[in-house]
């Protein structure tokens, strides 16, 4: 059972918002998925953007949250960049207000988290790292690129069976404005959406 908060979140996000420019770019990962479901085999997802702390672990929680949300068995879901940072003060506080609860494992400047969003689903295991840390998968897995950056400068990514991008705006640009809070809640909006029209169409 996910949590009241979490719950409430998901149901609240309006699929038919997704765009149908928006849904072309989604449907790869809607088929990769169903492939693997179909053959019975893990679906791993491996969400990337440059720095690893904004939008690829918005996807990465939100994806694993989805799957749970609509009984889609055997995802786990993964993140990484092009170079390792931290994950952000202000992802970390969005997701919170959405229901979800942090629990620090590792205290540095690049701090690691268990993520629950469930009472009896596992907790998601999230840091900034590059895309191919020993964490991540290395074969049998789609990797979702979250920005154009990372599209451009990671031509290729070894072990992948498919890559798809989904580009999002980077929430950055409002870092220390007064607009910064409003910002991320609408990205994490946006992506939370977006892997709820993914997974609601998983059969």
């Amino acid at each position: 059972m996910l949590f009241d908060k979490v719950i409430d979140a998901i149901e609240g996000f309006n699929i038919n918002s997704v765009t149908e420019n928006r849904k072309i770019l989604l449907d790869p990962l809607i088929s990769y998925i169903q492939n693997k479901k179909k053959l019975n085999e893990a679906i791993q997802l491996n969400f990337v953007c440059t720095h690893n702390s904004r939008r690829s672990h918005l996807a990465q929680i939100w994806a694993q949250t989805c799957a749970g949300f609509f009984n889609v068995s055997k995802v786990v879901c993964y993140s990484g960049g092009t170079e390792a940072t931290k994950l952000y003060r202000t992802v970390k506080d969005t997701l919170e207000d959405q229901g979800f609860i942090f629990k620090t494992t590792k205290e540095e400047s690049n701090k690691k988290y268990e993520v629950f969003f469930s009472n009896i689903e596992k907790p998601i295991n999230t840091f900034s790292k590059v895309y191919d840390h020993k964490v991540n998968p290395v074969t049998n897995f789609a990797v979702i690129m979250t920005c154009s950056h990372a599209d451009e400068n990671c031509p290729f990514i070894p072990g992948a069976e498919k890559r798809i991008s989904v580009m999002y705006e980077d929430p950055k640009l409002y870092d220390n404005s007064i607009l910064e809070k409003k910002m991320y809640k609408e990205r994490s909006i946006q992506i939370a959406t977006e892997m709820k029209y993914i997974f609601s169409n998983i059969k």
